[in-house]
């Protein structure tokens, strides 16, 4: 009897055991425990809104427009007051009509012309470097047909076997002078 009550003390304590230690590290998962999180860190934890909020975006889309009408109104008003006789809202209205069709059109224009430059200067600046490229290329492939050359006359040898020495000492007097023969 008294096995089996050692051996059913020992689990309850190693059932502790382990509870305690499943208890410790979820309280470090969850960021408790010794240092936890700093109080600007808890406050700043709710108040930052990086969710998609659809009700926000549509009182902002109406915020902006109301600007513009409100922008619009005191450019007519504007207008009206520069006017000396005060012809009517309906002229400044034609007016603003043609002053945007005009717009749109320049724009269009200028649009246009703007992307046909760059274009422009994109192709150019492209073939400038294929150029430059291209040339990169043909200085490396000559400088490796130089020194090919020259490593064949370097291993150049008699009927006998023997180096050709007249080579060599050339390749040393180059080196020593600094200048190519």
């Amino acid at each position: 009897m008294k096995k089996k009550m050692v051996k059913a003390g020992e689990t309850e304590t190693k059932k502790k055991a382990k509870c305690f230690k499943d208890k410790r590290k979820n309280m470090q998962r969850l960021g408790g425990g010794r240092g936890g999180l700093s109080l600007e860190a808890f406050a700043n934890a709710k108040t930052k809104t990086n969710n998609y909020n659809p009700a926000i975006i549509k009182k902002q889309r109406e915020f902006y427009k109301n600007a513009k009408y409100v922008n619009k109104y005191k450019r007519i008003v504007k207008q009206q007051q520069g006017e000396p006789s005060g012809s009517g809202s309906g002229s400044a209205r034609q007016l603003e009509d043609e002053e945007g069709r005009r717009n749109k059109k320049n724009s269009a224009r200028s649009l246009r012309e703007i992307y046909e430059r760059k274009r422009e200067e994109d192709d150019k600046a492209r073939m400038e470097t294929e150029a430059i490229i291209l040339a990169r290329k043909e200085e490396r492939q000559r400088a490796e047909s130089r020194r090919k050359e020259l490593r064949e006359k370097m291993f150049k040898k008699t009927k006998s076997g023997q180096p050709v020495m007249k080579y060599r000492i050339e390749h040393i007097l180059e080196t020593l002078q600094g200048s190519k023969v």
